[in-house]
């Protein structure tokens, strides 16, 4: 699968307190929370952000809180897919269990600029740089993760194993 989108960077420790605030977490309806997505490090930011655009972060990205929230907002919001330095674990498990694809890649964050466009290939982990023409590589999501994200999470994917 390829996604394709906008950079949007963010730099070390973006916590889940910052992805979706607190005081936003009486609802889980996916709507409200993609509203409120990342306001209190960037108050514009779901009005800047296209559908498929892509995520750029440094490390830690997605500590604190264990709270499903944050992934579902960041998915909510239009966003494609998220590409940091390295995640919090449990952040980590929260996404691909949300349905959102994410890679780490160093080199990538390092040299991705704000809204440069990015072309991710999740089956092979390349990640291209569609506006400096440059290639980096991330290890690849696996198959049955893969299978996760394209059935829209782990909801998903117990409901196409159970036929309901």
């Amino acid at each position: 699968m390829k996604l394709r989108g906008k950079a949007w960077k963010f730099g070390d420790n973006v916590d889940t307190d910052v992805i979706i605030p607190a005081r936003y977490l009486n609802t889980s309806d996916e709507k409200s929370l993609a509203e409120h997505c990342m306001e209190d490090i960037d108050k514009d930011f779901v009005k800047k952000i296209s559908k498929g655009d892509i995520i750029v972060a440094g490390y830690n990205f997605g500590s604190g809180s264990s709270r499903e929230h944050a992934p579902i907002a960041i998915k909510a919001s239009g966003i494609s897919c998220v590409i940091a330095k390295d995640f919090a674990r449990i952040f980590y498990r929260n996404s691909f269990n949300m349905g959102l694809p994410i890679l780490e890649s160093k080199e990538a964050v390092d040299d991705i600029k704000e809204t440069d466009e990015i072309e991710v290939d999740i089956d092979t982990g390349i990640i291209k740089n569609i506006t400096t023409d440059k290639e980096y590589k991330s290890n690849p999501i696996p198959k049955f993760m893969q299978e996760l994200i394209n059935s829209g999470g782990l909801f998903g994917y117990a409901k196409k194993l159970l036929n309901i």
